[in-house]
């Protein structure tokens, strides 16, 4: 039996995550606490950067048990943090941090390309996934048109230009660090240095990599629209009844006698 708009409209969306509370616990309180509090006259360096680190992972954990819902960016990301005190209690020096931020997003980049293509495909976790799409009525007029292959393809080159974005993200990592974590593990220069590469790593990394995913999803959407026959509005979640493209049928409405 085909589906009706009200299981397009009714399909419940996955809980979201709270981005100001992400932002405060993973930015912005880890970076106050490593270059405020991590003096011998607070919390000292190994308190310091313990605390700084328990927050991030603590909201990791605390995001999990709320939604229910893990990615592998989110594995990822966990695993840097307990990487980086890791490296901070064993007193490695700058390099090692250094090469842990330019790893996670060359991992996750190399995650994207392998699986580029499948089911699982990072690109549908990123961009084509229930929280920006509604993927129900997309999946179903890509269907009825017959162009499912076509957007397989769509979706593909889309992985390649989002592994592109993280291999650049990854060099960013890199140089930024190395740049400007400085002193000796252990020290309140080098937790400095830490706080540092937090606050950075927003404006330097992270917007700039938000523009390219924005370009990308531009990319994506206009593909989908071309290839489902839906307009803009009912290719987004919630976009409903109103954004129907012209070849959709409203299965709805009462047959004529």
């Amino acid at each position: 039996m085909p589906d009706t708009p009200e299981k397009f409209e009714n399909t419940p969306a996955p809980r979201r995550e709270n981005l100001l509370l992400n932002l405060v616990c993973n930015i912005a309180v880890p970076t106050i606490i490593l270059m405020k509090f991590s003096s011998d006259k607070w919390l000292g360096p190994l308190w310091g950067l313990v605390v700084a680190l328990a927050f991030p992972i603590g909201y990791g954990v605390w995001d999990f048990a709320r939604r229910r819902h893990a990615n592998v960016i989110s594995m990822v990301g966990f695993a840097s943090v307990l990487l980086s005190g890791g490296l901070g209690l064993m007193k490695l020096d700058g390099f090692w941090f250094a090469v842990k931020d330019g790893a996670v997003p060359l991992v996750i980049g190399v995650a994207v390309l392998v699986t580029a293509g499948s089911r699982r495909s990072l690109v549908r976790q990123f961009l084509y996934n229930d929280q920006i799409i509604d993927t129900v009525r997309v999946d179903a007029a890509l269907d009825a048109r017959g162009n499912r292959e076509a957007f397989a393809r769509l979706l593909k080159r889309a992985s390649w230009w989002l592994a592109g974005t993280f291999l650049v993200s990854a060099a960013l990592n890199f140089f930024l660090a190395r740049y400007l974590i400085r002193g000796t593990p252990g020290t309140e220069e080098f937790n400095a240095g830490l706080g540092r590469m937090h606050l950075w790593n927003w404006p330097v990394i992270v917007l700039p990599s938000m523009v390219m995913l924005v370009a990308i999803l531009w990319r994506l959407i206009s593909g989908v629209q071309r290839l489902s026959g839906l307009e803009q509005e009912a290719v987004f979640r919630g976009g409903g009844e109103k954004g129907k493209g012209r070849g959709e049928v409203d299965l709805n409405r009462p047959k004529s006698t």
